[in-house]
């Protein structure tokens, strides 16, 4: 199975309230990227979706920290790119190709957070469907 495996709505476990503001969310970065194209800096997008979210009544949070623990003690203080509705991490990448390790920092922050759901967006694609998977927190 490949770890990027897209699960369909009623078999991935993931809440609906989470579920309508990830297809909320996934309908402003595709606006995004269809009127910025690949090739700008990360920072752009998460400016633009930024933007896209408030013109479309999105809640979100920007650069949310997050701690991650190692047997109890604080080893790290990260920060998350979007947070939407407090339910649905935003991990915005711009790169060649999404790996394992960026699955793993998403999931890592899934899990610190004891969220459900998160996605990660590539903006470096011709077309933005293609750069967006579903990380799903089943522990």
């Amino acid at each position: 199975m490949n770890v990027f495996e897209f699960r369909e709505r009623g078999t991935s476990g993931v809440d609906e309230q989470t579920e309508v503001l990830a297809e909320r969310a996934v309908g402003a970065l595709i606006e995004v990227h269809k009127h910025s194209g690949p090739g700008m800096p990360e920072v752009a997008y998460r400016r633009a979706a930024e933007h896209e979210f408030e013109l479309r009544g999105i809640p979100f949070q920007r650069e949310v920290p997050v701690t991650i623990e190692y047997k109890g003690r604080v080893v790290a203080d990260c920060r998350i790119d979007l947070l939407v509705g407090g339910v649905l991490i935003l991990e915005l990448k711009v790169v060649e190709a999404l790996n394992d390790v960026h699955r793993a920092q998403l999931l890592s922050y899934l899990r610190a957070m004891r969220l459900q759901l998160g996605l990660l967006v590539n903006f470096n694609v011709t077309l933005l469907r293609n750069g967006i998977k579903r990380v799903i927190n089943t522990a």
